[in-house]
């Protein structure tokens, strides 16, 4: 009774469990092989000539809930590195409506509706900054601690938080659409689809614990049975079956107790669940731990260039003047193209800003077809245009060794230089393509429908093994699927595509696992991949690959540590060495030690 009372204080939770599970026809888990091995330990005192086991049966119980206490703790902690993100949910927006203010749920504001984001408080909608200008915390979304300035004619992201400013924005989605729904909606969501770790372990502990109970029966019984047959006569002994019966039990429940699967079942999800709450610190979302599987191995990453490697809009990269300096001959092409709504126009615009408060005077703006713009600005008759227009004035104009878009500007009649103009790499794009070398990924691939010039070029300042330009989207799909037409005697190697645009989403869905820019990127894209950037950072592929092969290294840790032990301890057992204690770390000793491991995912 001493003994009996602390048993079931510290075990009412595990027993009524496992009874549940015999209620509802489950009886094969955890719970239920614990309370078999404690039980038969209490009981097994009871039997002719046994030793009694009650405290063995106390500590057995008490270490597994010790176990379970830590299994709470460590999925807390991974919930923490998540929850982060349910930070990012808004709660209240101000909108505009009637000449009034109403504070209504997100959920509530229309597309086009104007709100209001006060210093402080989370962006609750995507949408376009029609007023103020102010700076966002970006962090709970792209893992950048660096505050994103933003002013009129910007795009915001919901979920960021308003750090200075008074801003109105005029709303572009719905709730339901935007960038803090989608983002919540995919971490939620992420468990559902499991590894083949996961998968493995879910279908071996089903087949794996009955087996273990009926096994711990026949341990139980033949072994005394075989011992009570003399030979060769074969008479069976009952006094000698009575007086092994208890060491078998005995032996047969520290079977059982060492047997029980919660290091594998619990540490191994939990590994891949701390290795997603991870990742989506550092602005990484993983839609399932079964992309992490893919993702360790990856071995060919292709690119999208624009808007993957590239920015994907017009910059100037280089001005070479020949009848005045850099500044004066970009300040004339700037003035020309200020009503122009072509991309170069506005490339220009961007890289001589001063232009609209320089005060200089514009006047017989002319545009002509296929060629370019010609005006006059303070007196001078400048043309900005391409080689045609050119040509069509007589100024001796020259090519450029440069590749990208060449503007040509004459002042009166005679040629005074020449813009360039191309889509501009990202900062990180070669650090991205070093660091996936460095990992072992074997071969990097751009695709781009852009001029053959173009894709050699960013190909070659990147450090890419091969481009293939001039491609329509199907072109893409078949790439794919001609890269992974593999012959039946080669291993396959997963691919990973890396896309944004709308024309990706075919490839994204196509490839093993396909990743995509979730900052600008199009929202057909996001959808269709696996893994999702949200600062639109090459270099995080690398990073991504990074947690994905340290999150698989720590659960095949967590996998031969579990079943070492646990079969020492069984070849110990069944030769008579191993203690009720030691089954009690090869259970929950084990699991404790393998969810602090587990716990390391976490931190990446």
């Amino acid at each position: 009774m001493v003994y009996l009372i602390p048993y079931l204080f510290i075990g009412f939770d595990t027993l009524k469990e496992a009874a549940e599970g015999l209620v509802h026809g489950e009886a094969f888990n955890e719970d239920f092989l614990m309370s078999v091995a404690t039980i038969g330990a209490l009981c097994i005192g009871f039997m002719p000539g046994a030793e009694t086991q009650y405290p063995e049966a106390v500590f057995v119980m008490l270490f597994f809930q010790i176990g379970e206490l830590f299994e709470e703790y460590a999925e807390g902690k991974s919930r923490e590195g998540i929850a982060h993100l349910m930070d990012i949910r808004p709660d209240i927006a101000h909108v505009e409506r009637h000449g009034a203010l109403e504070d209504v749920h997100p959920e509530d504001v229309e597309v086009g509706e104007t709100i209001l984001v006060k210093p402080g408080e989370k962006v609750p909608l995507d949408g376009v900054v029609v007023e103020g200008n102010t700076a966002l915390n970006t962090v709970a979304l792209t893992g950048e601690s660096v505050p994103r300035n933003v002013e009129e004619g910007d795009e915001v992201i919901s979920g960021c938080v308003n750090l200075s400013g008074l801003v109105k924005v005029r709303t572009t989605k719905t709730f339901g659409e935007s960038t803090v729904a989608k983002i919540i909606d995919l971490v939620e969501n992420a468990s559902e689809s499991k590894s083949k770790s996961e998968n493995f372990i879910t279908k071996f502990a089903r087949v794996y614990t009955p087996v273990v109970v009926f096994a711990a029966l026949a341990l139980a019984v033949i072994p005394p049975l075989i011992i009570s047959l003399s030979l060769p006569t074969f008479h069976f002994s009952l006094s000698t079956f009575h007086s092994q019966l208890p060491t078998w039990i005995y032996r047969a429940l520290m079977f059982l107790v060492v047997s029980c699967p919660c290091a594998l079942v619990i540490s191994v999800p939990l590994t891949f669940f701390g290795g997603i709450g991870g990742a989506s610190r550092k602005g990484i979302l993983v839609k399932g731990s079964n992309y992490m599987d893919v993702l360790a191995k990856v071995d060919t990453v292709v690119f999208d260039k624009t808007g993957t490697l590239t920015h994907g809009q017009f910059a100037v990269t280089a001005i070479h003047p020949e009848k005045c300096d850099e500044k004066h001959l970009l300040h004339l092409a700037a003035h020309v193209e200020h009503y122009s709504t072509h991309p170069i126009g506005a490339a220009l615009r961007d890289a001589f800003p001063d232009e609209a408060t320089d005060g200089c005077k514009l006047s017989e703006v002319e545009e002509i077809a296929g060629q370019g713009i010609k005006a006059k600005v303070e007196g001078w008759t400048v043309c900005v245009g391409n080689a045609k227009m050119m040509e069509s004035i007589g100024a001796q104009w020259h090519d450029c060794e440069h590749v990208g878009t060449i503007i040509h500007v004459a002042i009166d009649g005679e040629y005074a230089g020449h813009i360039v103009i191309n889509d501009k790499v990202k900062d990180d794009s070669a650090e991205a393509i070093r660091e996936l070398k460095s990992l072992g990924v074997r071969r990097t691939v751009m695709l781009t429908g852009d001029r053959e010039e173009v894709g050699k070029a960013v190909a070659e300042q990147l450090g890419l093994d091969e481009y293939h330009a001039e491609l329509l989207p199907a072109d893409k799909v078949d790439f794919v699927d001609k890269t992974h037409n593999f012959p039946l005697s080669t291993l396959h190697f997963p691919l990973a595509f890396v896309g944004d645009g709308i024309n990706d989403a075919p490839v994204l869905a196509r490839a093993d696992v396909g990743i995509a820019m979730g900052g600008l990127g199009s929202d057909a894209a996001i959808e269709a991949a696996d893994v999702v950037l949200m600062d639109d950072k090459p270099s995080k592929i690398a990073l991504a690959i990074r947690i994905a092969r340290r999150t698989l290294r720590i659960a095949k840790q967590n996998v031969w540590f579990a079943i070492g032990v646990k079969v020492l301890v069984l070849l110990l057992a069944a030769f008579g060495i191993a203690t009720m204690w030691m089954a009690v770390f090869a259970d929950v000793g084990v699991t404790v030690l393998a969810v602090l491991n587990a716990m390391r995912a976490l931190k990446n």
